[in-house]
């Protein structure tokens, strides 16, 4: 998987500055275990930690055409191109000649010969920075879908970058600084793309490659969600869901080091480890594929059903291992394994943000871990809901006819945003206008379709809303986690061949039955247990023990004393407004996403203040 940093400086010799590059790489240590490499030239410096999935000895970066004094491009990647072996073919026949049996080589070789156009050509998950000598540019390059982060902050005469914010915090001219906008983002639960939290700093949006020369720099999209007919009958369109699927879980099984499959019991994990182990039967392979899943001890005992969780996952688990022949691990948690301090410290530092869920990202920190221990690579079922329709709020008439995002409004009817006013936030970091105009922003990028009205002009909407705002939270959440343990996940779901092609599917066709997902559902039949095609969908798994929130309300008291940073943001009656709520209010649903959330954020938020040094200008 990897991470990269970096530093163009066009004024000075950076020659003899490796070290710097080198301390901003190794903030990211975690996401390249294997290798590490540091190379300089006059204007730059580029430094690569490397986890080795493809050509385990061959694949080092940074990588150079011939050598590292060659004159030519040398490149710094991330991720997976998935269709790196037919590039490769293409190239080797236009008189392309290759080292190494890495799909970065491909890579390297695909923009020499195709120059910025080159991104057009890669299917896969991953972010990369090209510095061409002869013309002395750098490119950085992000995935379609936005699997892979990349951050960039602007120098007075160049630019830093990384996979991480952590990787640009640290080089002594970028400064840890939060504004109102920032701090908008913060706790609105706002997801704009191009949006880094620190002042200064920038996301490379998804599917846009941003170009640095000494006059400036300049973004161009290559890739965007565009609207047009959908001409296939319903039989054509499973069909033709169902043979992109068996492609795309194809392409990515391909890795020198064992993979593995994140196995919830849902239809859209249950699908993924399904055709998995299909895919191996179809190659001759014998061993089984691998599937995780994740439970608390005493859940099946202790579980009580809500609105959203009515049924514990393992035994739907269970049963899609037992029918595809998966070989199934559980990993049980205790309630002292979410609280554990160094989890929660883990967390928050390989995120960079105090965007927190809670326990959810605990207990996914320990099976990421877990998973490491016997894969290297893990398949997992992010975006289906966002791109076949799977959450609550498509189905609610007050979300789908709301002026707002459908999540935002779900935050708000389970008491997020009553609990923000209580506490005083609300008003105090202007966050209505806030939300106000970013949903007046994405509405404006949706792409439209002639002579579409109506519901399925709206349902194109939330849909676009959901795989452009919402999703990028969850995909960098789980890149984050999981590369704290270590190990690559990678998400066939986003493939934007299928991307492309569902979200262009009527409504009316993605909702025939009159469920969520019934594409996906109707793609998926032949692989999936009955239990599963009828189950209705269930979010990760929350820990139901009182005792987390227990510990969860002293952390919040701890915030009371003299000089927490942030009371400075909220007053210490708001804090104590939370702490008098009786504990049944942070039960269920209500209290996961309402009372609950905005505690987890607060305490994040002071811890991340002061061991990140950030000064807040509020």
């Amino acid at each position: 998987m990897c991470g990269l940093a970096g530093w163009v400086g066009y004024d000075r010799d950076l020659t003899q500055l490796g070290a710097t590059a080198q301390a901003m790489t190794a903030t990211m240590a975690c996401r390249g275990p294997d290798d590490e490499g540091v190379w300089t030239d006059p204007h730059v410096a580029l430094g690569h930690c490397r986890l080795s999935v493809i050509d385990l000895e061959g694949g080092r970066q940074p990588m150079h055409v011939t050598a590292p004094d060659d004159g030519l491009p040398t490149v710094v990647y991330t991720g997976e191109v998935y269709n790196f072996l037919e590039l490769k073919e293409e190239l080797s026949g236009l008189g392309h000649e290759f080292r190494t049996s890495s799909d970065t080589e491909v890579v390297l070789h695909a923009y020499l010969q195709w120059g910025e156009e080159f991104a057009e050509r890669l299917n896969g998950m991953y972010a990369l920075a090209i510095w061409d000598p002869r013309t002395e540019e750098l490119l950085l390059v992000r995935d379609r879908m936005g699997v892979k982060p990349l951050f960039y902050y602007p120098t007075r005469d160049g630019v830093l970058f990384g996979s991480e914010a952590k990787a640009i915090l640290a080089h002594p001219e970028a400064e840890a600084v939060v504004d109102r906008e920032g701090l908008a983002e913060i706790f609105a639960i706002i997801n704009t793309p191009g949006h880094a939290v620190f002042k200064g700093m920038h996301e490379v949006v998804p599917g846009t490659i941003v170009r640095f020369t000494k006059a400036g720099h300049s973004v161009r999209t290559y890739w965007e969600l565009t609207a047009h007919p959908h001409g296939d009958d319903l039989d054509t369109t499973i069909a033709r869901v169902r043979e992109l699927l068996d492609d795309i879980v194809r392409r990515q099984l391909i890795a020198d080091v064992p993979v593995g499959t994140l196995l919830s019991g849902g239809l859209d994990s249950s699908a993924l480890t399904a055709l998995a182990a299909k895919a191996f039967r179809d190659q001759g392979r014998t061993e089984r594929v691998k599937a995780f899943s994740i439970d608390f001890k005493g859940n099946d005992e202790a579980f009580a059903g809500n609105g959203i969780w009515q049924d514990p996952d393992t035994p739907y688990a269970v049963e899609v291992a037992e029918k595809c022949g998966a070989e199934h691990i559980i990993v049980e948690l205790e309630n002292a394994d979410v609280l554990d301090e160094s989890i929660r410290s883990r967390v928050l530092r390989c995120q960079d943000l105090p965007i927190s869920t809670g326990d959810m990202e605990h207990s996914l920190l320990h099976l990421c871990t877990a998973l490491k221990r016997q894969v290297t690579v893990a398949l997992s079922g992010e975006t289906a809901d966002e791109l076949f329709g799977g959450y609550n709020w498509f189905f609610d008439q007050e979300a789908v006819e709301g002026d707002t995002f459908p999540w935002y409004d779900a935050w708000r009817r389970l008491g997020g945003l009553d609990t923000m006013k209580e506490i005083g936030l609300w008003d105090r970091l202007g966050l209505e206008e806030y939300v106000k105009t970013r949903y007046a922003e994405a509405l404006a990028e949706v792409p439209r379709l002639e002579g579409e009205s109506g519901r399925e002009e709206r349902m194109r909407e939330l849909l676009y809303l959901n795989i452009s705002r919402w999703e990028n939270f969850l995909l960098d959440r789980k890149d984050r986690i999981s590369m704290a343990a270590s190990l690559e996940v990678r998400v066939p779901f986003t493939d934007h061949r299928l991307v492309e092609y569902v979200f262009n599917v009527p409504w009316e066709m993605k909702t025939f039955d009159g469920r969520e997902k019934s594409l996906l559902r109707a793609a998926a039949a032949d692989v999936l247990p009955e239990s599963v095609l009828t189950r209705k969908k269930s979010p990760y798994p929350s820990t139901q023990d009182h005792e987390y929130v227990r510990a969860l309300r002293d952390k919040v008291a701890a915030l009371l004393h003299e000089g927490s940073p942030v009371l400075e943001l909220v007053p210490a009656e708001g804090i104590q407004r939370l702490l008098d709520k009786p504990l049944e209010s942070y039960a269920g649903l209500g209290g996961l996403w309402g009372t609950r959330a905005v505690m987890e954020r607060l305490v994040e938020f002071n811890t991340w203040v002061t061991e990140y040094g950030v000064r807040v200008e509020a």
